[in-house]
């Protein structure tokens, strides 16, 4: 069984280095998301987990103890966050929508571009083509890895693309192609953060009084 999980952990293929080394496209509101996440983990969410799991090993047997498998539990997922993130910060490549661009890179569809576009029916979307970490559907921010975003890729206003997804093939004619500021959501404490948890129990409640 030991060698069994030993060849499971250290076992890799070959073929998938090379993913390892490509740059992550991202825009600097995605980015500086990523990096808020990173700094509650380390600083604040790791350290009150940590706590939680010292208090409850001093509290006897911690193989039938609750507190105990579950902070440690807690732990290691926090760890494997923090590491995925710290890899998609090194390997960031950031790109600023509202940088001024020469020539056809102003009036195509490159990474950051929002583009209004339109299907066969004459039914209008606008999406803003983001990171792979920035993907947001709600705000119609696609990944420029996506069978749309690569559709839409180079293209320009009054030209017809092919998208070919996974429900089909559809045929879109590019309306506007633009660079602005892509709002990206802003990273907030999860609900029920170990971090918080431990603030409001200590009295850094906040400051609602009044």
């Amino acid at each position: 069984m030991t060698n069994r999980m030993r060849k499971g952990f250290t076992r890799k293929p070959q073929v998938d280095e090379p993913a390892a080394r490509v740059k992550n496209y991202i825009t600097p509101s995605g980015l500086q998301r990523l990096k808020d996440e990173h700094r509650f983990l380390l600083t604040r969410e790791r350290p009150a987990v940590t706590k939680v799991v010292a208090w409850a090993a001093s509290n006897g047997d911690r193989s039938e103890n609750a507190d105990y498998q579950y902070g440690k539990r807690r732990l290691r997922q926090i760890d494997g966050r923090i590491r995925f993130l710290t890899k998609r910060i090194d390997a960031a490549e950031v790109v600023d929508p509202e940088s001024p661009r020469a020539g056809q890179a102003a009036t195509r569809a490159f990474f950051g571009a929002t583009v209004r576009y339109a299907n066969a029916a004459g039914n209008e979307r606008v999406v803003s083509i983001v990171g792979t970490d920035e993907v947001d559907l709600d705000r119609n921010h696609v990944s420029w890895v996506s069978p749309l975003a690569r559709a839409l890729m180079k293209s320009a206003a009054g030209d017809r693309v092919v998208l070919r997804a996974p429900g089909g093939t559809e045929y879109l004619i590019v309306l506007e192609v633009c660079y602005e500021r892509i709002p990206v959501k802003p990273f907030r404490e999860p609900p029920g953060a170990e971090a918080s948890a431990k603030e409001l129990s200590a009295g850094v409640a906040r400051p609602d009084k009044g």
